[in-house]
């Protein structure tokens, strides 16, 4: 009896051992991955000059902005291109792929030639065509990132403590995005502001496609999920696509609650730092400190909120975030504009991050314990995709915009009405964590 105890126990710490490893191996090519894909938005404060010259600074954050929105716009694509690979192929070969993409993307970034220098060859309209040609490839890469990843993590977890450790993904989600703001600020140390708008602001892309080389080495070592190896046994996964058009309520939960939920996200961290430079006057330097401070403190965040799930279930959770969103995003982000202290701003976006870790800690899990193992990665990954390409992609142009028409503020009330539809979602949704399709 003791020997068979021994083995229990020995088997149980072997197990833990290989999850351990997976998450670990699935979550850091995942922080690799949007390092890439955010560091073109914190580092266009220098480079939208190079590739829109003889504009103003808000009209050159716009059309780098909108660059940057047409990445969001691919993600269907890639959502729909490598959900179906993942769900077909498996998870590690779809997760290795986009990797593969990512790097590719981001090199050509690091190499693209400036507005001036293609116009020199006589092709000065070239520049801004290769970097909408880069983040495209970024575009697709995420597209099928986000849900082969959410599958991947939710797949290898146990059922106790799922959405803990699917609560990984937003972690390393917001650590590539942490690691692109630290590189920022060790840049701004080391070379001049004259230096990083001439040259400097290509570094950080040749660090991301060199940390996606990395990338790759690790996810080809990742272990398969019993999940998909069970499904494709089954034949389960022949058809994903043919079979997501059964479960059009499930595809519907999907957009309608990561609408909101990813509107705020982008507004509160990917957005924030233009915000606080051009409309809240802060410098560059202030602007990016504030926002490494409020993604790092979110990060340790989302574990907290994944356990919290695990205990009283996805729902509440989820309704706390759309209740608070929808009374506070105004009344905060109205707050940030009328401050002229970075003490006040950093405690407004931290408790504006507090309500919206309620929707990103356990967003990926909910989604993945919506499907079948056959059409899972396809089935969170494609509606998402969608609507974060709509909401998600479109914040900072959107923002942008209402700035440039002199109606800044009608922005604020945009994300405030995003969150209430998401909120109605939540309200009349079942909870994933009692009724999940995950074994």
């Amino acid at each position: 009896m003791a020997q068979a105890t021994g083995v229990m126990v020995e088997d149980s710490r072997a197990d833990v051992a290989r999850r351990l490893v997976s998450i670990f191996g699935g979550s850091v090519g995942n922080l690799i991955e949007w390092y890439d894909f955010y560091v073109y938005s914190f580092f266009s404060l220098y480079f939208a000059k190079a590739f829109f010259p003889n504009q103003s600074p808000t009209v050159q954050l716009l059309n780098a902005a909108l660059i940057f929105g047409l990445g969001f716009f691919v993600r269907p694509i890639g959502g729909w291109l490598l959900g179906i690979y993942a769900d077909r192929s498996g998870r590690r070969s779809a997760l290795t792929l986009s990797v593969i993409l990512m790097c590719v993307g981001s090199l050509i970034i690091a190499c693209c030639p400036t507005f001036a220098q293609a116009s020199d060859w006589g092709f000065g309209l070239a520049a801004p065509g290769i970097l909408v040609l880069a983040r495209l490839l970024q575009g697709l890469s995420l597209g099928g990132e986000y849900g082969t990843s959410a599958t991947y993590l939710s797949e290898v977890a146990t059922a106790r403590h799922r959405g803990f450790y699917s609560s990984f993904q937003y972690v390393t989600l917001i650590g590539g995005q942490l690691l692109a703001t630290v590189t920022l600020l060790t840049m701004q140390q080391v070379i001049s502001p004259a230096g990083l708008e001439s040259w400097g602001w290509r570094v950080p892309f040749a660090i991301g496609a060199l940390l996606s080389v990395y990338g790759f080495w690790l996810r080809r070592n990742l272990v398969e999920t019993d999940e998909y190896k069970a499904a494709n046994a089954k034949g389960e996964n022949r058809r994903p696509f043919a079979e997501l058009l059964k479960h059009k309520k499930e595809v519907l939960l999907v957009f309608g609650l990561t609408m909101g939920g990813t509107l705020a996200f982008y507004t509160y961290t990917t957005y924030m730092p233009k915000f606080l430079v051009n409309t809240v006057g802060l410098s560059r330097g202030t602007a990016t400190w504030i926002s490494s401070g409020t993604l790092l403190i979110d990060a340790l965040l989302q574990p907290v909120y994944g356990a919290i799930s695990d205990r009283i279930g996805r729902r509440p959770v989820l309704i706390m975030f759309g209740v608070l969103g929808t009374l506070c995003t105004v009344p905060i982000l109205t707050a940030i504009q009328n401050t002229h202290s970075a003490v006040t701003a950093f405690l407004l976006i931290m408790a504006a991050l507090l309500i919206v870790s309620g929707y990103t800690a356990i967003n990926a899990v909910v989604k993945a314990e919506l499907f079948p193992a056959g059409i899972r990665a396809l089935g969170v990954g494609l509606p998402y995709a969608l609507a974060v390409s709509i909401f998600g992609g479109s914040a900072e142009y959107v923002a942008l915009f209402l700035k440039n028409q002199g109606i800044e503020s009608a922005f604020y009330w945009y994300v405030s009405g995003c969150v209430l539809v998401s909120l109605l979602v939540y309200v009349f949704m079942r909870d994933t964590r009692n009724e999940s399709q995950i074994s």
